[in-house]
């Protein structure tokens, strides 16, 4: 014992005569190398190692110590305040933000400074402050994407009049965006769990010079969490533990992350569960949302029962379970390997807009649910970071392996026969990425991509009141494939601090096949397979000019594409009641042509301006309009004389908006930030121009933040403009059940805001809890072409614990 005692006290004597300070992220506890401390007279310096440590001994226990990052706020200490907290100093990122660095725009870390296109970045940070349930709702807090639910497990986003498959989601630089994703509402993106992210990058505008079809109105990329080595003999060890409970829907959410880092290999283990309860829409609001009843399946009988509160939206409620973990090797400084292992699944979640249709003066559908939405992921990547080599200064590889399953039940009200169709991608793809530096003014950044996608598709008939079970048309021709292989280049040139200019091209070539031959059966269609071979020639430019400190202008031009997919060629389903989609082999890809314009304005870092403006043409506009099929402009779907339609090379759209962003620092503790978005545009509809389907109605937030060293407070409005019925996109006309009723009894989308307060206080270094009251006035609203009411007043709890 005396012994043991013995070495602590050597142990603690030699380390507190190293001095050796510690710099770790404010909200994540990770060491940040690369930081400077430096004195007043600047004549004494040192940088912060691999592990975020440096030694302080040559700097006087009198003297400050200023530290210094560009990606984080200067912070500046007495070096006897540093000994008094243990010598561990905690930075946050920076306000302004200028200098951050961006990894979506070329694959390789740039400077958002150079990027010519708005990217808007969400830290690790700002996740664990905004305490998103989901990762559509991360997306919604930043002001600048619109999010549609059309059920409470949901979360579909718009970016500047796109949404569904002409926007690309990313995880870790892998393409999430496979074969069957729709040109309706979309809900992969709530597979990614929030907890799991560092950081989030939004590309508003095109991004198919890098990415690739799809990427036509933005780019969602999401980077999770790195394993952190020790970069020494000892184990580093950290372990974070958060519960989140919410009023509105009686969330109740468990996480676990825990990491172990050696000298040479790291490993990250992350899991989160939640539990949501059916959600509780507001009490001031149209009485067209509230839901009066709803059906009930007792002994195999379906009847309707009155709601005990009208206000709890039945049923919605659904659990999720995310898995992650991540391997890292790093055998030298340059070079490491990176395997990562994702998990997300969801018990069956209803359809709550497809469940308040009535059919006359009765519920049409006695359930309607989506089944497990299963989502798997494996990649490996190789990075090299240095080289000599004549063709590349850095090199990343990489390789994914995808899993996608879902599935939709059916059934009409006192109706024996339940309706079963499920889908299964298999998606491979290959990515080589390469920048090469030429000279001192220029970089170039080319690589390749390949993506095969094989879809599985069944269809069944169940006959519950005799238990028998019969195929049936599947919702896409099964045994289809998908295939996409590109090359593309990008150069930067910088021939000074204040300007950039970037260009590049992709050649694109897509490949599909679909045999119909088994849904024949069922459709009689004039052709038993069908194959798609297309190619697209995307390119981009534009500049970056700061010509003085208080402004920055950015001026982009881009082409982007979006081939058809399995979904648009070969997809059987009802679109809406009475309607149903078959297939159409006569697709081409659809092009996209757009320009930005953007200036920024930074007023001695106390009032920061983002504006801009952006136009899109898109030509040959793949959208649903009415058909024939062997002539008929009718046929029977699931019992339903329903009207023909299918997906077509058959509109022309534009789209036009204007954004503006507002940040004004009171002091280092206040400050108000605020976002607006005004968005238009038309397409062409058999001559006539009618409202674009996913233009969402202007829309923005205003937040007052105060901030001191352990507390943060945030009041904050949200508010969205209203569209009248003749704003409304025709397929939205159509929709009376999900929208309120005008004093005509038409269909509308009325305005609606919130108002809310989040507090985060940091009990110890140890621990974190937030709280949250949001749309404290209680409002009934359902943000525009959703199907489910937005929560009524909300309190949010959470607690987290960091070891």
């Amino acid at each position: 014992m005396k012994f043991t005692l013995a070495i602590f006290f050597i142990g603690a004597l030699i380390c507190c005569n190293a001095q050796t300070v510690k710099v770790l992220e404010a909200s994540t506890k990770t060491p940040i190398p690369g930081v400077t401390l430096f004195n007043a007279k600047k004549d004494l310096s040192v940088v912060t190692n691999f592990d975020g440590e440096a030694p302080l001994d040559q700097f006087s226990n009198d003297e400050i110590i200023y530290f210094q990052n560009s990606l984080y706020v200067k912070t500046s200490l007495k070096k006897s305040t540093i000994q008094k907290n243990n010598y561990t100093v905690y930075l946050k990122p920076s306000i302004e933000g200028l200098d951050q660095i961006v990894i979506s725009a070329s694959k390789f870390e740039q400077s958002k400074r150079d990027i010519p296109q708005t990217i808007v970045n969400i830290n690790a940070e700002d996740i664990q402050f905004e305490n998103p349930q989901t990762s559509a709702d991360l997306l919604e807090s930043t002001g600048n994407v619109y999010i549609q639910k059309s059920q409470l497990g949901g979360g579909s986003p718009m970016i500047r009049g796109f949404s569904t498959n002409r926007l690309l989601i990313t995880v870790d630089g892998v393409r999430m965006n496979n074969a069957t994703f729709r040109g309706g509402n979309l809900q992969n993106v709530i597979a990614i769990d929030p907890f799991a992210v560092q950081n989030t990058e939004i590309t508003l505008g095109a991004g198919s010079v890098v990415y690739g079809s799809d990427a036509i109105g933005g780019v969602m990329s999401f980077y999770t969490k790195k394993p952190q080595l020790s970069y020494k003999d000892s184990l580093y060890f950290n372990a974070n533990i958060a519960t989140r409970y919410a009023s509105a829907n009686h969330e109740k959410t468990g996480h676990l992350d825990v990491n172990f880092g050696l000298k040479k290999w790291a490993f990250l283990t992350s899991v989160s569960y939640t539990n949501f309860d059916d959600l509780r829409m507001g009490s001031y609001g149209p009485d067209d949302y509230l839901r009066p009843e709803y059906v009930e399946t007792n002994n195999g009988i379906d009847v309707i029962v009155p709601n005990e509160d009208a206000l709890v939206q039945k049923p919605t409620g659904y659990d999720q379970i995310n898995v992650l973990q991540k391997i890292r090797y790093e055998p030298m400084e340059d070079l490491s390997f990176d395997l990562g292992l994702y998990y997300s699944t969801t018990s069956e979640i209803s359809r709550y807009d497809r469940l308040i249709r009535y059919q006359g003066d009765t519920l049409r559908s006695a359930e309607w649910d989506y089944g497990p939405q299963e989502w798997f992921m494996g990649d490996l990547q190789v990075t090299k970071l240095s080289s000599i080599s004549n063709l590349y200064d850095k090199i990343q590889a990489m390789a994914a392996y995808q899993n996608f399953k879902e599935s939709r039940f059916d059934r009409d009200f006192q109706s024996s026969i339940r309706n079963i169709r499920e889908e299964s991608v298999d998606a491979l793809s290959f990515n080589l990425d390469l920048e090469k530096g030429l000279g001192l003014r220029s970089t170039l950044y080319y690589g390749m991509e390949y993506v095969y996608n094989l879809v599985s598709s069944i269809g069944e008939e169940e006959n519950i009141s005799e238990d028998t079970i019969i195929p049936t048309v599947s919702r896409y021709p099964d045994g289809s494939t998908w295939q996409s292989a590109a090359v593309y280049a990008s150069f930067k040139y910088k021939p000074n601090p204040k300007f950039t200019f970037q260009s590049g091209l992709r050649y694109n070539h897509v490949n599909s096949n679909a045999d119909f031959t088994a849904n024949n059966e069922f459709l009689n269609l004039p052709f038993d397979s069908t194959t798609l071979n297309a190619g697209a020639l995307t390119g981009t430019a534009g500049v970056s000019w700061i010509p003085n400190e208080i402004m920055q202008w950015k001026l982009n031009a881009s082409t982007a594409f979006r081939a058809p997919n399995i979904d648009d060629i070969g997809k059987v389903f009802d679109s809406e009641p009475g309607s149903v989609v078959v297939p159409n082999q006569n697709l081409r890809p659809e092009y996209a042509y757009g320009g930005e314009l953007g200036l920024r304005l930074n007023i001695d870092d106390i009032l920061v301006i983002d504006l801009a403006t952006y136009y899109t043409f898109l030509d040959d506009a793949l959208i649903r309009r009415d058909f024939t099929l062997n002539g008929a402009l009718e046929i029977e779907y699931d019992g339903e004389l329903s009207n023909v339609q299918a997906i077509q090379n058959a509109s022309q759209e534009w789209i036009y908006g204007f954004e503006t962003g507002v940040q004004l620092n009171f002091s280092k503790q206040l400050k108000l930030r605020s976002q607006y978005n005004v968005i238009g545009g038309t397409e062409d509809d058999n001559g006539i121009e009618v409202p674009v389907r996913h233009i969402a109605p202007n829309f923005g937030n205003t937040h007052f933040i105060w901030q001191t060293n352990n507390f943060q407070l945030d009041a904050f409005a949200e508010y969205n403009n209203e569209l009248s019925y003749n704003q409304l996109a025709p397929s939205e006309q159509s929709k009376d059940f999900i929208y309120a009723l005008d004093e005509n009894g038409l269909p509308y989308s009325p305005s609606w805001y919130t108002l809310n307060l989040r507090t985060q206080y940091q009990i110890s270094d140890a621990a974190t809890i937030t709280a949250s009251l949001e749309n404290i006035t209680d409002q009934r609203y359902q943000p525009y072409s959703s199907g489910i009411a937005a929560p009524g007043r909300n309190l949010i709890l959470s607690l987290r614990y960091s070891l």
